[in-house]
């Protein structure tokens, strides 16, 4: 089968975040679960390490996804794997979207209130915090995923063939653009306020005290602005979708490539894990300079070796040992 253009743009896209982010998203999960073993971890540290198991849950289903692109968008699949993979692959987007706002609130706070928040922090808030973005986010994807069984099924079989989540009846595609509103305006709008109070207080605060390091003011910039490069240029588009299918009462045409720029997320987490952690600039800088070692050491086993000069014996009258 000839991929089209648009199908090999978006296996394209899905090959490149899976190879970009899955390492990524490995080494900073090493960090996170040595930080997090540590006796008392940060609430921020027990948030990033869920937001790196949300974008490992993407990554993992990616491949499912590259096999419906390379057929056509026909799922090829098992039909119960169409139910698991868009379940796990629409609730690890919106997890991490609460995941976001919760970080940005745990960044807020110990700017704003460093020594009653210290203080006052807990592990068992970070862990709260995150088991309430999985609930919401399972929760309402849950209702996504059922809507597919409804009475008359919204995945069309042809030729052996299924199109898996899309060419709903007028039943269901009712429900399903009412749960997408929901999910925007739940999963999305909410912690994108949230989100964007949290970093403008925290990015002015930080950049008011002209004790702190410019390195580390810079980095408060850089957290800022790749998660809201998250928010609005990888989640805001498939978001907005949801929007526009519930007012012309069908889903868009583009509604893929929006979709595309929501996976784009699991490669840039890593700039955020950077930015927000120590422990993950310290991971990263250890794996480039084994990167750079392993790749000196194969360097130099493929270059051939200069061949060397016969050694030349030395006779009694040049010979320099002394008796």
């Amino acid at each position: 089968m000839s991929l089209s253009v648009s199908n090999a743009l978006v296996l394209s896209i899905y090959v490149l975040t899976f190879v970009v982010g899955l390492p990524a998203n490995l080494l900073a999960l090493k960090a996170f679960v040595g930080r997090v073993r540590q006796p008392r971890p940060a609430p921020v540290h027990i948030l990033l390490l869920s937001l790196t198991l949300a974008d490992l849950l993407l990554l993992l289903l990616l491949p499912f996804k590259m096999v419906e692109e390379a057929s056509g968008q026909l799922w090829i699949l098992p039909e119960y794997m169409c139910a698991i993979t868009g379940f796990g692959f629409y609730s690890s987007i919106y997890m991490s979207t609460w995941l976001l706002a919760g970080i940005s609130v745990e960044r807020y706070l110990g700017v704003a209130y460093p020594v009653r928040y210290k203080m006052a922090r807990r592990p068992a808030h970070g862990v709260a915090a995150a088991f309430v973005a999985w609930l919401l986010s399972f929760g309402h994807c849950t209702l996504v995923v059922i809507v597919q069984y409804l009475p008359e099924d919204g995945c069309k079989f042809e030729k052996e063939s299924i199109f898996c989540y899309e060419n709903f009846t007028e039943q269901q595609l009712k429900v399903v653009l009412r749960v997408r509103l929901e999910l925007f305006l739940v999963l999305f709008c909410l912690p994108l306020v949230v989100t964007v109070f949290c970093y403008w207080r925290f990015v002015q605060l930080m950049l008011a005290q002209t004790q702190v390091g410019a390195p580390r003011r810079w980095r408060a910039v850089g957290l800022a602005v790749v998660t809201l490069f998250n928010f609005l240029v990888c989640f805001g588009p498939y978001n907005v979708s949801h929007v526009v299918g519930f007012h012309t009462g069908r889903s868009p045409t583009w509604r893929v490539y929006a979709l595309l720029l929501s996976t784009l997320n699991a490669s840039f987490d890593p700039l955020l894990f950077y930015f927000s952690s120590a422990v993950v600039r310290r991971a990263f800088g250890d794996g480039l300079r084994a990167l750079r070692r392993r790749g000196a050491s194969l360097l130099g086993r493929a270059m051939p070796q200069p061949p060397q000069p016969p050694a030349v014996s030395l006779g009694p009258s040049e010979d320099t040992s002394t008796t």
